[in-house]
């Protein structure tokens, strides 16, 4: 049976911004499993009542539903351990949970403050109170006092990258020789941006620039071919 993949989608459904999402969109590429694509806007909680909860991504494999792209990932190695690794073991399950908290924590902050009145634009008319209340709730502020500028925001990225940066001097992918989901972990937020901002976030010289081009040919340039605004 195709696994149902749940999705957030923005103003025009064809843009698929959250960077969990593209965790999990990677990740199903990368066991080469048949998934069904189902966008929802951040109002639409109905589809997904069968889960529990409201937040996305979610999958429903079978009689299983699984949500939280960690707990995802985690189950699709278990459920399908014929299909290519995403962790490879518990010791590298244990080391790349250690960089989801670092990209949850650091990148992804730093990319938020960029981009967050981005995000807002982007967004099906429905879905902009919502997000402007919750948002400004949980930061404590309007997303236009959060909000840096590109010269701020760009240059805290990239100090939060540097334990990427000097990793990649040495290997192709975070993982290695080839792509895992510690990979995919950091990848979603720079898709995150790219479906919704025309910011630059890195120079063409620096090794995660070239890591992230690689990482947009992956599984026939799925991210590539992906619409947004591309930068």
């Amino acid at each position: 049976m195709t696994i149902q993949f749940f999705d957030l989608a923005g103003g025009d459904v064809n843009v698929r911004f959250s960077p969990n999402c593209w965790r999990i969109r990677m990740a199903l590429l990368h066991k080469g499993l048949p998934f069904d694509d189902i966008p929802l806007r951040f109002v639409d909680k109905e589809p997904i009542a069968f889960s529990g909860q409201k937040l996305l991504p979610v999958i429903r494999d079978g009689n299983r539903s699984v949500n939280d792209s960690w707990d995802i990932a985690v189950y699709l190695e278990a459920a399908y351990p014929e299909k290519p690794k995403l962790f490879g073991g518990s010791q590298a399950m244990a080391l790349c949970n250690m960089i989801r908290f670092w990209v949850q924590g650091s990148v992804h902050r730093a990319i938020q403050r960029l981009i967050i009145v981005d995000i807002l634009d982007a967004l099906d008319q429905r879905d902009k109170a919502y997000f402007r209340s919750t948002r400004e709730a949980r930061l404590g502020m309007t997303l236009e006092q959060f909000r840096v500028s590109p010269a701020e925001g760009v240059q805290e990225l990239r100090n939060a990258l540097q334990p990427a940066r000097d990793t990649l001097q040495y290997q192709p992918f975070l993982c290695g020789p080839a792509p895992a989901f510690a990979d995919y972990l950091l990848f979603g937020a720079f898709m995150w941006s790219r479906a919704v901002s025309q910011i630059k976030l890195l120079e063409h010289g620096d090794p995660v620039y070239a890591w992230r081009e690689r990482m947009l040919d992956l599984h026939n340039g799925a991210a590539r071919k992906a619409p947004g605004r591309g930068a």
